[in-house]
């Protein structure tokens, strides 16, 4: 299975991106492996993987400056920055301004054409405007997220600092491999420690 995957399973393991919450939804229920003797419900590693994949492939067809991240949530803030940094997306980090995205008045207003959101329930301001701009939104999804009005849902621990962190590494680094920016097998410029919030 690590021949398959984008870094050892055990670089997946030690960042929790897999450990899910003690609540699920149906809309989550596909990406669930198991669930833990303490309850929590045990997230699909695999179905990550294979998710930052093509996203990092469909980010890459998007001019950048057309893509918008989106973290609310404190352990996101650096993730998002380092993010938008090394692939020139656009970002918000911290408040999500109402009117953003849907008033032309407003100081701070952008017309993105793809939505990146760090957690639904935590950045529902954003998927709220991003839908009714009618843009693809892709979420990083924890075990009991609802995922309506969510175009692509990443399957991830959402909340944990070095699960934001290595997700937003890796969609880095795959939409620059995909996009040409980096050679799928050359070493890249930044690292994951650089997105790790402190």
């Amino acid at each position: 299975m690590t021949d398959e995957l984008l870094i050892p399973l055990d670089q997946y393991l030690a960042s929790g991106i897999h450990i899910g919450t003690q609540q699920k939804t149906k809309d989550m229920e596909r990406y669930i492996y198991r669930v833990r003797q303490d309850g929590l419900y045990v997230l699909d590693i695999k179905a990550t993987d294979q998710r930052i994949r093509s996203i990092g492939k469909l980010l890459a067809k998007y001019d950048p400056q057309k893509v918008l991240v989106v973290s609310t949530r404190v352990y996101g803030h650096k993730p998002v920055r380092k993010f938008s940094e090394h692939t020139h997306c656009k970002s918000v980090a911290g408040r999500f301004i109402p009117g953003m995205l849907t008033n032309p008045s407003n100081s701070q207003f952008m017309e993105p054409e793809l939505l990146i959101i760090t957690d639904p329930r935590a950045d529902y301001q954003a998927l709220r405007e991003g839908a009714s701009i009618g843009i693809p939104i892709v979420a990083l999804c924890d075990s009991e997220n609802m995922i309506s009005n969510v175009d692509l849902a990443i399957p991830t621990n959402n909340k944990g600092r070095k699960a934001l962190s290595l997700i937003y590494y890796l969609l880095a680094r795959e939409m620059l491999r995909a996009n040409g920016t980096l050679p799928d097998d050359g070493d890249i410029d930044f690292e994951l420690e650089d997105f790790k919030q402190p």
